[in-house]
């Protein structure tokens, strides 16, 4: 009698907080969501990776650490004072020219981020540096270069750069594109809700290496490579990396990825909830100043159905989840 009057009890409290709240979500990332659109605070939440796992999203945080000594590269510091930073920057208004600056690349359902990051600016770099217009081969990057990590399962930013530097990328464009000597292979997926791409799950196998171009192009292996002039790091010192931006453009960053971040789609995102996934790489493009709050404008690799068009904003100033710790770039060399 008393097991069947507990069970009773136990059965109208549930019922109770059902009518209460609304039904239970089993979704693992909109505990999160849910809870960052429940609090004050910077930005909003949505419904990213809806149908995902955790282990699903961790699969894309590919930045491996601790950084190897040798892949640590070396401080670069500007003379710029503070007085020429302005409150707000954005390279697509300063080279309107460069195309590249407004794109975003979907890394699929592999840790490749570290490639991407580096790529992504690499390319920038040589439109604003150079007046080039290549895309600089995240596939060539993530699948050769064996010193850099292990593809797919991860890499070192600075392992990157220096790759750029001594050995060389050639160029290359997103999955299906048929763009430059070699493009992505692996397909794009879907990083908001599953069912309109093909889902990002799965531990697909890093692509093997190749040293030919796609059939059709017209300019060689070896003829095709660009190089780095440099590489450096910047130190974790919010006005050297500004002025780093506005003199050469978009660099590499790595961060820190928690469970509330694969949810974001806007305002300026700073950690609230959630456990660590692991190290995301990404590429900053500028800065500004949202409703009183500083911010880093941001390109992820995740398509642009991923938070606000595939960019987002994060708190500025405060090395929010190590953002301002990890920033690697270089000069492309003149070919």
């Amino acid at each position: 009698m008393q097991c069947f009057v507990l069970l009773a009890c136990l059965m109208a409290l549930c019922h109770a907080a059902v009518v209460k709240t609304g039904p239970v979500t089993l979704d693992p990332f909109m505990f999160e969501a849910d809870y960052v659109n429940s609090i004050e605070t910077t930005w909003k939440a949505g419904p990213n990776f809806a149908g995902y796992s955790r282990q699903d999203v961790k699969r894309l945080m590919g930045v491996l650490k601790p950084t190897p000594k040798e892949f640590q590269l070396p401080p670069k510091t500007h003379e710029l004072g503070g007085a020429g930073i302005p409150d707000s920057f954005d390279c697509r208004d300063k080279w309107t020219g460069c195309p590249s600056l407004n794109e975003i690349r979907d890394q699929g359902a592999c840790g490749s981020c570290w490639a991407f990051g580096a790529v992504e600016a690499m390319t920038d770099r040589l439109c604003i540096m150079l007046g080039l217009h290549y895309h600089i081969s995240a596939e060539n990057l993530a699948t050769c270069c064996e010193s850099c990590g292990d593809g797919c399962n991860g890499g070192y930013p600075g392992a990157a750069w220096e790759y750029f530097r001594k050995t060389g990328i050639v160029t290359g464009g997103q999955y299906n594109s048929s763009q430059g000597c070699q493009p992505y292979k692996i397909p794009a997926c879907d990083h908001h809700v599953v069912g309109k791409l093909k889902p990002c799950k799965g531990d697909d196998p890093t692509p093997s290496c190749s040293k030919t171009c796609i059939p059709g192009y017209k300019t060689s292996y070896p003829d095709d490579l660009h190089y780095g002039r440099n590489s450096y790091s910047i130190p974790n010192n919010v006005t050297e990396i500004q002025a780093e931006i506005m003199t050469f453009g978009s660099v590499e960053a790595a961060f820190s990825v928690y469970a509330d971040f694969p949810s974001y789609k806007s305002g300026v995102y700073k950690h609230e909830t959630g456990e660590l996934l692991g190290g995301h790489a990404v590429k900053i493009l500028g800065w500004g100043v949202e409703n009183g709050v500083d911010y880093w404008l941001v390109a992820n690799s995740w398509n642009s159905d991923w938070g606000d068009k595939g960019f987002f904003k994060i708190l500025r100033g405060k090395d929010e989840c190590g953002i301002e710790n990890a920033i690697a770039a270089g000069q492309p060399a003149i070919p």
